[in-house]
C-alpha cells in the first residue's frame, strides 16, 4: 500500500436496490428503537440505501399520536446518530414515513388492527414486504411472533420476516423451546436473529481477508499458527444496567453471542460460495469440533472474575458471583486446528475499549541469530483489530539501520486512511440485509444452539468455584495470565502490540 496513494472520500453507490417494505418496530417506545433502529434507519436514507418508498410503524403499549412519536425519534437522532445535528431535508423526508400504533404485545384486536393498516399499505402504496423488528424483552419473542401468527401477518408460506434480538434464550434449554415455538410460525430462512456485531467492518471483512487472498489460506493453520487470541474489552463499568447485568454475566451476554461468532469466522474453513447457507454450514462446523468441556478442564482452562467494587454497584447483589470478565481456552478438534489453542478473553471495567483478534504465528527457529539474541526472537503476529481504529496490523521482526540486532515492527493498514472516515453502523447493514433478504450475518438456529451446548457446560463446572478479582483499569485478574502461561505464552499487549 502506497503512502502517497489518494483515499477515496466519498460512498461508493449502494451495490443492491432494497424493495419498498414495510416494518414494525415492537417495542417502539425503548432505547433500542431510539438509540439504534430508528438512527440507523435515518442513515441509510441519508446514504440513498433505502427505496423510494416505504414505512416504519412503531408498536408500543403507550398511546400517543404520530407527531409525537416522530418527534421522540427526531430526539434520538439529533443524540445518537452519526449524522448529529439533523439535516432539516433529511428530516423532512424522513419524517412523512414514521407512524405510531398502540397496542398491548398479548392483544390480539391489535393485530387486527395492524393487520388492517398493512392491507391498505399494500393496496394504496404498494408495499407489501414486511419486516417485523422484536425490540422486546426476549420474554415477548414467542408470545408475538404467535400472535402475528394467528392474525395471518406471518406464517411458514408468508415472505413476511421476523428479526429478534439477542439474547436468544438463557441457557440451551431455553434457547431450544424458543427455536421451537418460533419454528412452529415461521420458515428459519425468515427469521433473522441480529449479533450486532457481525454487522461491523472489519468483521464482514474477515471473509474477504481470508479467502480473496492467496498468500493468507496456506498459512492458516496448524502447521504455522501457534495461537489465537479474541479479546473483547470494555473500559467502562456496568453502570446503571447492575439490575440487568448482575442476572446475566459476561459469559452470555458476549461469549455466548459476540465471541463465538468471532471465533467461528476466524476459524471456518473457505465455505462453497457466498450464500448465507454455505458460511452457515462452515461456521457451524467450527462450533461443532469443539468438544463439550467437562468439569476438570473447564477448572484448568478457564477463568471467571469480577472487577474489585462491583458488587458495590447500583442494583447488584452484594453476594454476587455473576462473572465481569471471563477467559477460556478452546481447543477446536478437527485437521485444520488440532494442537492450537484459541484464547478468548472479555470483561469490563478494562485498561482500554478494544475488540481484536491476534493470530500469532510460530517462532523461527534461532540457529541463525542465537549468539546475538538467544532463542527468543519475537513470533510474528496479525492483529485484526475491530474496535477503535479498524485494521490490520502484520507485526515482524526486522533489523535496526546501524546495529546488529533485530526489532519487532508494525506494517499497517487503516480503515480510515484507506476508504475515507465514513463507515457505516452495524445496525444500517444489518437492517439493509433484512430488508434486502440476507441472513450471512446474522445467526442460524443451530449456531445458537452449538454456542449455548459450549457455554452452558463451562456454566456448570463454575458452580461452587471461587471467583477471582481484578483492579479496575486492569487487563483482568493474574489467573488469566498464569493460564497462558502454563501453555508457554501471554496474552498479546493491545497497547504495545508489536512485541509479541
Amino acid at each position: 500500500m502506497s503512502p502517497t496513494a489518494p483515499s477515496p472520500k466519498a460512498t461508493p453507490p449502494p451495490s443492491r436496490v432494497l424493495p419498498p417494505f414495510v416494518m414494525v418496530i415492537f417495542g417502539a417506545s425503548g432505547d433500542l428503537t431510539t438509540r439504534k433502529l430508528v438512527p440507523a434507519l435515518f442513515g441509510l436514507q441519508h446514504e440513498a440505501a433505502l427505496p423510494a418508498d416505504y414505512s416504519i410503524i412503531g408498536f408500543a403499549r403507550r398511546p400517543k399520536g404520530d407527531d409525537e412519536f416522530r418527534q421522540e425519534m427526531k430526539a434520538g437522532i439529533d443524540k445518537f446518530s452519526r449524522l448529529r445535528p439533523v439535516d432539516a431535508t433529511d428530516w423532512k423526508n424522513f419524517t412523512p414515513k414514521l407512524t405510531y400504533h398502540a397496542g398491548n404485545f398479548d392483544d390480539p384486536a391489535a393485530y387486527a388492527s395492524l393487520k388492517k393498516i398493512l392491507a391498505d399499505l399494500a393496496k394504496t402504496r404498494g408495499l407489501t414486504q414486511h419486516i417485523f423488528y422484536l425490540a422486546t424483552s426476549p420474554d415477548y419473542f414467542a408470545p408475538v411472533v404467535q400472535q402475528l401468527a394467528a392474525a395471518g401477518l406471518v406464517g411458514r408460506h408468508l415472505p413476511a420476516r421476523v428479526v429478534v434480538e439477542k439474547p436468544f434464550g438463557h441457557d440451551l434449554p431455553s434457547a431450544h423451546q424458543l427455536v421451537t415455538d418460533l419454528h412452529a410460525c415461521l420458515d428459519e430462512t425468515n427469521l433473522f436473529r441480529i449479533d450486532h456485531y457481525l454487522g461491523k467492518e472489519t468483521v464482514q471483512n474477515l471473509l474477504y481477508f481470508r479467502f480473496a487472498n492467496s498468500i493468507w489460506e496456506p498459512i492458516w493453520n496448524s502447521n504455522l499458527i501457534d495461537n489465537v487470541q479474541i479479546t473483547v474489552a470494555e473500559q467502562e463499568g456496568v453502570g446503571t444496567r447492575g439490575a440487568f447485568y448482575d442476572g446475566v454475566g459476561a459469559m452470555r451476554d458476549m461469549v455466548q453471542n459476540h465471541m463465538m461468532q468471532l471465533l467461528s469466522i476466524t476459524a471456518m474453513e473457505p465455505p462453497a460460495n457466498l450464500s448465507s447457507q454455505s458460511i452457515h454450514d462452515e461456521k457451524v462446523k467450527v462450533l461443532r469440533s469443539i468438544p463439550t468441556p467437562k468439569v476438570e478442564v473447564v477448572r484448568a482452562s478457564t477463568v471467571r472474575a469480577q472487577y474489585e467494587g462491583y458488587r458495590q454497584s447500583d442494583r447488584v447483589n452484594p453476594q454476587s458471583t455473576t462473572e465481569t470478565y471471563a477467559a477460556l481456552k478452546v481447543q477446536i478438534d478437527n485437521w485444520r486446528w488440532s494442537g492450537v489453542p484459541f484464547y478468548l478473553r472479555t470483561g469490563k471495567a478494562l485498561s482500554s475499549r478494544a475488540s481484536e483478534i491476534v493470530i500469532v504465528f510460530r517462532r523461527p527457529p534461532a540457529a541463525l541469530f542465537r549468539a546475538e539474541f538467544g532463542d527468543l526472537l519475537s513470533r510474528n503476529a496479525m492483529h485484526i483489530r475491530l474496535q477503535p481504529d479498524e485494521g490490520v496490523h502484520l507485526c515482524f521482526n526486522a533489523k535496526q539501520p546501524g546495529r546488529s540486532s533485530v526489532q519487532p515492527v508494525d506494517m499497517e493498514f487503516c480503515y480510515a486512511s484507506e476508504f475515507g472516515s465514513y463507515s457505516p453502523e452495524a445496525y444500517e447493514r444489518l437492517l439493509g440485509d433484512a430488508i434486502f433478504g440476507d441472513s450471512t450475518l446474522f445467526t442460524r438456529a443451530d449456531e445458537v444452539l452449538e454456542a449455548w451446548r459450549i457455554v452452558d457446560s463451562i456454566r456448570q463446572g463454575w458452580q461452587d468455584s471461587p471467583v477471582a478479582l481484578y483492579r479496575t483499569g486492569s487487563w483482568g485478574p493474574q489467573e488469566a495470565d498464569q493460564m497462558l502461561k502454563a501453555d508457554g505464552n501471554h496474552w498479546v499487549d493491545l497497547d504495545a502490540r508489536a512485541k509479541v
